[in-house]
């Protein structure tokens, strides 16, 4: 009798351990944090791009590694990654080589989103020219399709932290016709994707920051 028991347990377990290892999925992909010189802090916001993660594989059904890469702006690893995250409150600089990898990397498929942590714009500007000297940085229009992916933003970026009061801007560079670069200005999208207790928002703030960050990398991995 003990021995039976023993065989059915036996089998209960492999029952469950078989059924956990068919619904396992490993991730489909990484996205990536840019590392960049000038001194600016691009490793700002620690917490932001894991809890986006989390959100998206929850709400959205994707399965994004929750293992965040750091790379850097020459490195030739970067086209392993669909998207990359670029952040900070300071100085940004491109080298030569740098403007070339990265360039590259967007004009055969990638995707740079950049976030002003606030400070960021008058570095970052004169960079963007550099790497794209034949386009103007456009403001997106509201009906823009990033805007109306799962969720609906029907007044474009949502503004999670306020700073100098000014309204916020999506802006992008858009060559042969695919949004390569989505800059969000004066809005802290990454801020809000952040635990808590860091900046002490409120809920709806938080779930406005991440399901626009959702929408984000919703709309690069689904826009050809």
């Amino acid at each position: 009798m003990k021995r039976k028991r023993l065989d059915t347990f036996k089998l209960i377990f492999l029952v469950l351990l078989f059924a956990g290892l068919s619904s396992f999925r490993p991730p489909s992909y990484q996205i990536a944090l840019l590392k960049y010189s000038g001194g600016g802090d691009w490793y700002a916001n620690p917490t932001s791009l894991t809890n986006l993660i989390k959100f998206c594989n929850r709400n959205l059904n994707t399965n994004i590694s929750e293992d965040i890469a750091t790379i850097d702006a020459g490195s030739m690893e970067i086209i392993n990654y669909p998207f990359v995250h670029l952040t900070g409150h300071g100085n940004v600089v491109f080298s030569p080589q740098e403007i070339e990898n990265l360039r590259n990397y967007l004009t055969a498929g990638g995707f740079l989103h950049i976030d002003d942590n606030y400070g960021l714009d008058e570095f970052i500007r004169p960079q963007l020219k550099k790497l794209f000297p034949e386009l103007e940085l456009v403001e997106l229009p509201f009906d823009h399709p990033i805007y109306h992916q799962h969720y609906n933003f029907p007044k474009g970026l949502p503004k999670i932290h306020e700073h100098d009061g000014k309204a916020p801007g999506g802006y992008g560079l858009i060559y042969e016709g695919r949004l390569v670069v989505f800059y969000t200005y004066e809005c802290d999208l990454g801020d809000g994707w952040e635990d808590p207790e860091v900046h002490g928002d409120s809920e709806a703030t938080r779930q406005k920051a991440l399901q626009m960050g959702a929408n984000i990398l919703q709309y690069v991995f689904t826009t050809k």
